[in-house]
């Protein structure tokens, strides 16, 4: 019978491991996503809308920063609820709270902030009006922000 010769010992793999799927958010994230149009398509959405969209950037691109503007800034409101809306006889019951899409945005790490002069158009700029972790940001802060992302978008 044929024996067949000892082979050397395998070479370690010199590829490299897989990367991390969920990679840790960097210290400073490189994308501002801006949402300054509330509630757009919030009767006729089924499956996404910029906050869920935020937080699939988020994912993807390894961290972002949200800036909540305009009307916008009531979707970070501490005690708001999202009332039935009444279209004729019609009564929609099904909108989804954005609160609630803040408060996971929040809790998979990304930075919310509130533009100042939307939270004074709403009557949102007293103590305690915005959810834990969203911090309120001037304008001219915003603005002046802008340029330390590689990458300023709006939803």
């Amino acid at each position: 019978m044929h024996k067949p010769p000892d082979l050397p010992p395998a070479a370690p793999d010199p590829s490299p491991a897989a990367p991390d799927p969920s990679p840790a958010a960097p210290e400073r994230p490189q994308v501002l996503a801006i949402v300054e149009r509330a509630y757009r398509g919030a009767v006729e959405k089924q499956f996404v809308d910029a906050l869920y969209l935020a937080l699939e950037l988020h994912r993807r691109l390894g961290g972002i920063d949200i800036l909540l503007r305009g009307q916008a800034v009531t979707y970070a409101a501490r005690d708001a609820r999202v009332p039935p809306l009444r279209l004729g006889n019609r009564v929609v019951e099904t909108l989804t709270d954005p609160r609630g899409d803040v408060r996971r945005l929040l809790d998979a790490g990304v930075r919310v902030y509130a533009e100042e002069p939307g939270l004074a158009a709403y009557g949102m700029d007293g103590e305690g009006r915005l959810l834990d972790q969203v911090r309120p940001m001037s304008a001219d802060e915003a603005a002046a922000r802008w340029s330390t992302y590689r990458m300023v978008c709006f939803l």
